[in-house]
């Protein structure tokens, strides 16, 4: 079942940029980190709209993980992670679940002091077993454990979210 349409998608981008763009008016610089390819794509996405509407040097960049497992395989980002120091980074995602995969993704910021980091998701299922929250949300559900949440972000005009039961 749909769930999401792309003119539904591109309104919840929109909202997102300008909390983000609110929330980091200060900034000279923000770092968005989206997480593999829903993530990265999802992320672009945001970086276009945040290039539209504000002043801020919106600088993109891959961070590579392994999901389903986490702790077996390396973390990245591609970026010297020094150059991420002092900075505010958001680590961004196409769905929050549990919220492991968010958990994960900061492991590869450990090594360096960022002066903040947030999250944001386009869609939060709201099942965390995880410490992480969501500071910027496209949409929220409330599904069961067995539900599976389809994001499909890698054609431009052909955007949507899909729910199985």
């Amino acid at each position: 079942m749909k769930i999401l349409d792309r003119l539904q998608i591109v309104r919840k981008i929109e909202r997102m940029a300008f909390e983000i763009a609110e929330s980091n008016f200060e900034s000279e610089k923000l770092y968005l980190l989206g997480i593999n390819n829903n993530g990265y794509n999802f992320a672009q996405m945001l970086k276009d709209k945040l290039n539209k509407i504000c002043k801020i040097d919106v600088l993109l960049h891959r961070l590579s993980l392994n999901p389903k497992n986490p702790v077996d395989h390396d973390i990245s980002v591609d970026i010297d992670i020094n150059e991420l120091h002092g900075s505010n980074i958001i680590v961004i995602d196409d769905v929050a679940n549990t919220g492991r995969t968010l958990f994960y993704a900061m492991k590869v910021l450990m090594d360096i002091i960022p002066s903040e980091v947030e999250t944001a998701v386009l869609v939060d299922r709201m099942h965390k077993s995880f410490p992480v929250s969501i500071n910027y949300v496209g949409q929220s559900f409330a599904t069961t454990l067995q539900d599976n949440i389809i994001v499909n972000l890698d054609k431009k005009g052909e955007e949507s979210v899909f729910l199985e039961m």
